[in-house]
């Protein structure tokens, strides 16, 4: 065990978040006593609660009283109540990432996903596979997944699956055997200085990769490939576009934008494979799924079923349900490359306009990437453009919501900017028309906007 014979109970800082609660879990399971707090309640926490932790709300300095080990996130900063008073009582503390890394180090066989864009619906696809192969994973993941019963899967295995976020360095605390890189773009630019610096971190992450390891790379994301001279370990690509080791090949979609295609490995054909959820970029995904699991000897009979039996995640286009004619989805997307490939799986889905109703997360990568974002929103007929969720940051000035409405509007002329959430209900429910369909784009709390819109649809009825 990576923890000391001192360590009893465990403290969460920002316990709600979808990795620290899994992480909590995974501690839950190995008979700690674990405890934690966040600021506001929400259903991962009701299911922490059930399972024996104490949860409170909100952070305050006494929640951290009797813990033995504080584990905080990073959004969590240092003049938070908690960590000042578990530096005064002299509680260790540790980072997210770094605790991950030390339960990572305990098993033979950690399988990283990296990448700016994807990562969590390839990541779910590899444990699917690895689930229905009966190699019975340990899986963290940034998302829910009904196949696994939520974020996080607890297995007795050597093989530990999770998704690696690049944002301040972080799965550089990581143990891969495996690594994955999906892509690699701008972003998170409040850390990160430009692309080579990125590029040069996700070349660090390539390095933690032992010889006897495997890294798998997109062929057809340049910055990616520059990533692979530099690997000490086996590697392989994947792509649709550029010459690679695993390629997909009569892509086909059908009614609803769900693809079919030929997987071929070398001069090799594997078959025919089915996905469930739009959009050629899941092509790719499922492709890395597929170089992960025939690295590990894993049939292609099964990857094939469980690529067919995997819905997506929640949050990543997520049919909410469809009212009066009118289906309305809820997406994740938060960087420009992420949008425009949403909309344009979006396209291939049955309807009439398409509307996206996007909210920007952080005002850092608003500003930097605003003219990106601007050219991203092509696919919609109508945009509207709510307030920027701040996440971690302050609310400068430098840069408005209504910023990126009136540079959107430069390029298509569809888009409005609309405040509060509750406008935008009564708006949409009110000019949308049967055969529509709504998207509610964003990493921060625009999730909640999909059922308020549904609700307004209903009472029209």
């Amino acid at each position: 065990m990576f923890l000391s014979d001192n360590i009893k109970t465990v403290h969460f800082i920002g316990i709600g978040g979808i990795s620290m609660s899994g992480l909590a879990e995974i501690l839950l399971d190995r008979g700690y006593k674990i405890q934690g707090s966040d600021i506001q309640d929400s259903p991962i926490i009701g299911k922490l609660k059930r399972d024996g932790a104490f949860v409170s709300i909100p952070h305050n300095a006494e929640n951290v009283i009797g813990a033995d080990l504080a584990v905080y996130t990073s959004a969590v900063k240092n003049d938070n109540p908690e960590i000042m008073k578990a530096k005064e009582l002299g509680i260790p503390l540790m980072d997210r990432a770094a605790f991950l890394g030390k339960i990572m180090k305990e098993y033979s066989y950690g399988v990283a996903v990296a990448g700016c864009h994807g990562k969590t619906t390839s990541t779910s696809m590899v444990s699917i596979i690895f689930k229905n192969a009966e190699l019975d994973p340990t899986v963290l993941l940034g998302g829910e997944l009904d196949a696994i019963g939520g974020n996080v899967r607890i297995g007795k295995s050597p093989y530990f699956i999770t998704e690696a976020c690049e944002y301040m360095e972080n799965f550089l605390k990581f143990y891969p055997f495996y690594g994955v890189i999906l892509n690699i773009d701008e972003d998170h630019l409040d850390y990160f200085k430009d692309l080579q610096h990125i590029k040069d971190t996700f070349i660090k992450f390539a390095k933690l990769i032992p010889k006897e390891g495997c890294l798998a790379v997109c062929a057809d994301n340049s910055n990616a490939m520059d990533v692979l001279p530099h690997a000490n370990c086996r590697v392989v690509t994947f792509g649709i576009d550029n010459k690679a080791d695993y390629m997909a090949e009569d892509i086909e979609f059908d009614e609803y934008g769900h693809p079919s295609f030929r997987i071929i490995k070398g001069n090799e054909d594997m078959g025919i494979y089915k996905l469930r959820i739009p959009g050629v970029h899941n092509v790719l995904n499922a492709l890395s799924a597929f170089a992960v699991s025939d690295f590990f000897g894993i049939s292609k009979e099964i990857v094939r079923d469980s690529l067919l039996e995997f819905s997506g995640t929640h949050r990543r286009f997520d049919i909410l349900g469809t009212v009066n004619g009118i289906t309305v989805i809820d997406d994740y997307a938060h960087h420009p490359t992420a949008i425009r490939v949403t909309l344009d799986a979006a396209k291939k889905f049955p309807h009439n306009k398409l509307w996206c109703i996007f909210q920007p997360h952080t005002y850092t990568r608003t500003k930097l990437l605003l003219k990106e974002f601007a050219s991203s929103f092509y696919g919609a007929d109508h945009v509207i453009i709510t307030d920027i969720y701040a996440a971690r940051e302050k609310d400068t000035g430098e840069i408005h919501s209504k910023d990126l409405a009136n540079e959107i509007g430069k390029i298509s002329g569809n888009t409005i900017y609309m405040k509060e959430f509750a406008d935008i209900s009564d708006y949409v429910a009110n000019n949308a028309r049967p055969g529509d369909m709504i998207m509610t784009v964003g990493a921060g709390s625009i999730t909640n906007l999909g059922p308020m819109i549904m609700e307004k649809l209903k009472r029209a009825e």
